[in-house]
């Protein structure tokens, strides 16, 4: 695949410092920051979580609420000399799933448009696949949803991490 822009995909579990590391990777990179949240608040511990990586980030990033129409999001705001941050793909799939999406043609769009795309992407999601069974068809669905869109995303991604214990690992690139 031939693409200007340059991918990175940050796995890792819960509170592992994947989002800390990303948004280091998107600093880094010197370039003007773009910061896609797809998270949605249903409750007030949400709101909290959500107000708490806003002020961890600082003022220095622009920042776009996008729950479905992360494509779309993308094609608005790609550049040259911008890095995008996506916090984070397993709620992206949450909210595909709840609004009954058909996620396997929206996984494949996503990775299609990597090759158009300019701007440095950086991708956070949650390894979900690493623990039990569950127990249940909903979630055992969405656990593999996102071990096939991480699939996708790491065979086109120039460079992809695992973040366990705040320490990340480089799996490619």
């Amino acid at each position: 695949m031939i693409r200007n822009g340059h991918i990175t995909l940050v796995l890792g579990g819960a509170r592992s410092g994947k989002s800390g590391f990303s948004e280091r990777l998107a600093k880094e990179s010197g370039l003007e920051r773009h910061y896609i949240a797809t998270g949605r608040a249903y409750d007030d511990e949400m709101h909290e979580r959500i107000a708490c990586h806003r002020a961890d980030r600082g003022d220095n990033w622009t920042t776009h609420e996008v729950p479905l129409d992360l494509m779309e999001r993308l094609t608005d705001i790609d550049a040259p000399g911008r890095v995008i941050l996506v916090d984070c793909l397993t709620l992206w799939l949450t909210n595909l799933m709840m609004e009954e999406r058909d996620i396997d043609t929206a996984a494949a769009a996503f990775v299609r448009q990597f090759e158009s795309l300019s701007a440095k992407l950086v991708l956070v999601s949650n390894e979900v696949g690493l623990g039990i069974v569950p127990d249940n068809k909903m979630a055992r669905e969405f656990r593999d949803h996102a071990g096939r869109l991480h699939q996708r995303i790491a065979a086109s991604a120039d460079e992809v991490f695992f973040v366990a214990a705040g320490l990340p690992l480089r799996m490619k690139g």
